[in-house]
């Protein structure tokens, strides 16, 4: 349903990865897409291939602008390579170079990259998922994502990757929503998080606000993100309580939570908190603006 056309992001990752690595470098890439595309190639050369990366391409830091960013989007909905290294998106090009036609050769070859690799190659395939072949084929290992005590892997499937929101189950992404607050990730960058909303989410969040609150501990003013849009009597008390608040952000939230509402005693509660309401109405409140804030206060 989602899936990404190989050619047209393998083209755009040759050409970032051109841009800030040797000509030597590509020349090495495009001998091993040669080499792994053919059906007499072995999935052990993608294996040697995959951990040699970085050598011949180096670790450096795509240059993305805002015009890369919006055409990985056109590629793909929610791709999004900001953070990507080149030796990170040389691996995705070798995985995407592989044939893939026989789905259950092609998922048994990436399982394989998978239980073997290195934190590195781990962050690659992960971010890599929404854009492999046969992508509903990952859901479980997405899932094991999620799990991960590693941080940099953790990010790499809960942060800027669409796969998630497009392809787990329920209970797996509210796990990873709930796990990026419990670590002090940012929930803006998860994307999707409207589109997943769910009322069990809205009460996973609700309670392990009412866990920290209860041990003197500050809750995240994004964590209401996905609690706005389940609102009801129970859910309104905590909504009231950030209305309380001393903190700004916890006040905007309080707003931004009731305007996502449906529920008549949320847009009530709204009314009496006025400037809230007409700033959120003139867009000067927003949940990638706490955020943002947020990240720039720790």
């Amino acid at each position: 349903m989602y899936q990404a056309d190989i050619y047209q992001t393998t083209t755009f990752l040759k050409d970032l990865v051109s841009s800030v690595t040797s000509p030597q470098g590509m020349d090495w890439l495009a001998q091993k897409v040669e080499f792994l595309s053919a059906d007499t190639s072995q999935p052990k050369d993608l294996y040697i291939a995959f951990s040699a990366a970085p050598r011949f391409i180096g670790k450096e830091k795509l240059q993305v602008s805002e015009q890369v960013i919006q055409t990985a989007a056109n590629i793909r909905a929610g791709f999004n390579p900001a953070n990507w290294s080149t030796a990170q998106a040389a691996r995705t090009i070798l995985i995407l170079s592989i044939p893939h036609q026989n789905a259950e050769v092609y998922l048994a070859t990436i399982e394989k990259l998978f239980n073997t690799a290195d934190m590195g190659e781990l962050v690659a395939l992960y971010a890599a998922l929404p854009l492999l072949p046969h992508p509903e084929s990952f859901k479980k290992r997405a899932s094991e994502g999620v799990r991960t005590n590693m941080g940099d892997v953790f990010e790499a499937i809960a942060l800027n990757n669409p796969y998630p929101a497009d392809y787990m189950e329920e209970d797996a992404w509210n796990q990873l929503v709930l796990k990026t607050l419990f670590v002090g990730k940012p929930i803006y960058r998860i994307y999707g998080i409207e589109k997943r909303v769910n009322p069990k989410l809205a009460r996973m969040l609700s309670d392990y606000a009412h866990e920290r609150w209860a041990a003197g501990r500050t809750v995240s003013p994004e964590l209401w993100r996905s609690v706005g849009p389940c609102l009801d009597d129970t859910l309104l008390n905590d909504i009231k309580k950030l209305f309380a608040q001393p903190n700004e952000l916890e006040r905007e939230a309080a707003a931004l939570a009731c305007t996502q509402s449906t529920f008549a005693p949320a847009h009530d509660l709204l009314n009496e908190h006025t400037t809230l309401k007409e700033r959120v109405n003139r867009g000067e409140i927003t949940w990638d603006l706490i955020g943002n804030r947020l990240l720039e206060m720790n």
